[in-house]
């Protein structure tokens, strides 16, 4: 075989999330209620145009999570298959050409030479100007003349194939739709098209679209060109900024995964049981939000890195060293971020507590045990839902914060955080090197500002009593207009 597959533990991970997200859906497809509050969720355009973007960041991080080791080729018939060191992924696959293409130093976006003036020698003697790249833009005969051209033409060219792969996906999707709504291929588009209670569908074509074409785009540039330009090493901030999408991911959902057994357990017991039970619980969480957190956090990934350090002979390669802290860093991230959903828990189940259907369970003799899991867990899920969506966007912008501050991922591994930390100091220098800083922004805000819409509709569809203050609130303003 020539490859090995490799099983980091933050793609085990991911995997198994994938396959609970899968049983989810097919859980709320056989619950009518739970399926009801989903189709609120995606009735409105922002979570449905939210939802197509974080499916495709998705996508690009799973891609990113299927790791393997190519084989050396062997010396000799009978000697052991031997692996390269390196650990590639999928993604690395589709971008061989960018990880190929690596230039001596910074280029800015599109560029066929480089950043800073160098010393290149004529006919005459010797010159300061921008030297050529040898990668990019190297199959143009005369750039000065033929860049702006070929750039062009690339572009359209590629944004033009991006548009019709969507049309070729949204003309599936009308038709899988009008299958299954038994009407003809004409009737049901026309329905997307005029009716407003497909404005939704509209909306998330429209996104769809548009990602397909700047993706489209990007594709045309990306053999001959690097379209977010180069960092210091003249590696490719493109594809630095893909790979560092899956390392958001991982902080995003590994770490709020890690928060519900502490918040879910304590709160709940906390509000069930009163007394004792309900001051010790208090004590700790209050104790643990008076802590910094960078500071507690800095404090154990710093122990975690001694271990890691002084047992080397744990690791096979330098990826799954890096692999096992950010694992490490999204448990330290779980242990100490749990106070905030413990508290509203706690209140929740004070509550609920004192209503008839608990009282009536506690009358039958039913257990504390039996009492929480069936009556009082299944009311504040909704809360966990709501919380948990929240907190995956701020924790992608937690991981930034360690990065910059030097206690985040290794610097190995690719990250939002980890890509303004090395431009930092280039934003200072004349001319500025501004790609490098202003592509992990915009990924960064765009996934997190999806997950925030997203979040928005989860909460609009799951929280009864902000849909009833928002009631409240309209026929206010309607009664004062």
């Amino acid at each position: 075989m020539g490859f090995k597959l490799v099983f980091l533990w933050t793609d085990l991970v991911l995997w198994a999330l994938l396959a609970a997200l899968v049983f989810y859906v097919w859980h709320v497809r056989r619950r009518p209620p739970m399926r009801e509050k989903w189709a609120q969720v995606f009735s409105d355009a922002s979570s449905m145009c939210s939802a197509v973007v974080l499916v495709v960041f998705l996508m690009a991080a799973v891609a990113d999570s299927v790791h393997f080791r190519r084989a050396l080729p062997s010396a000799g018939e009978g000697q052991q298959l031997a692996y390269d060191p390196r650990v590639e992924s999928l993604l690395d696959l589709a971008m061989a050409r960018q990880i190929a293409m690596r230039e001596p130093s910074y280029s800015s976006p599109l560029a066929w030479q480089g950043f800073v003036k160098d010393s290149i020698a004529t006919g005459g003697g010797t010159e300061r100007a921008f030297p050529r790249l040898p990668h990019a833009g190297s199959h143009l005969q005369d750039p000065a003349t033929q860049w702006a051209g070929d750039v062009t033409q690339r572009g359209l060219a590629g944004a033009a194939l991006g548009a019709l792969a969507a049309a070729a996906v949204i003309a599936l999707g009308i038709a899988l739709g009008a299958r299954r709504q038994a009407m003809t291929w004409k009737a049901m588009a026309g329905l997307l098209w005029r009716d407003q209670t497909a404005l939704p569908w509209r909306a998330a074509a429209v996104t769809f679209t548009l990602l397909a074409v700047v993706a489209g785009a990007c594709t045309g540039w990306m053999g001959h060109y690097h379209v977010l330009g180069t960092d210091r090493t003249g590696n490719d901030v493109l594809y630095q900024a893909l790979k560092s999408v899956r390392t958001a991911f991982v902080i995003g959902s590994l770490a709020t995964i890690a928060t519900l057994p502490f918040a879910i357990g304590l709160g709940v017991a906390a509000g069930y049981f009163k007394g004792w039970v309900d001051e010790v619980i208090q004590y700790l969480y209050t104790t643990l939000s008076s802590v910094p957190n960078v500071l507690l956090i800095a404090a154990c990934v710093l122990m975690v890195q001694v271990f890691i350090d002084k047992n080397p002979q744990l690791f096979q390669t330098g990826a799954e060293r890096a692999d096992l802290r950010i694992l490490l860093l999204c448990l330290i991230l779980g242990v100490t971020g749990w106070a905030s959903l413990c508290r509203l828990l706690r209140a929740e189940t004070l509550k609920l507590r004192e209503l008839d259907f608990v009282q009536a369970a506690t009358a039958f003799g039913v257990g504390p045990l039996r009492i929480m899991s069936r009556h009082i867990l299944p009311n504040v899920m909704h809360l966990v839902l709501i919380t948990t969506v929240l907190e995956f966007s701020a924790l992608i912008l937690y991981e930034a914060v360690l990065s910059y501050v030097g206690v985040g991922v290794e610097p190995s591994m690719n990250s939002f955080g980890g890509m303004i930390n090395l431009a930092r100091s280039e934003l200072s220098r004349e001319p500025t090197v501004w790609w490098s800083v202003g592509a992990a922004f915009a990924f960064m805000v765009t996934l997190v500002l999806a997950a925030n819409l997203f979040a928005d509709g989860v909460r609009e569809a799951f929280d009864p009593r902000g849909r009833a203050w928002r009631a409240r609130l309209g026929t206010r303003n309607r009664a004062t207009a």
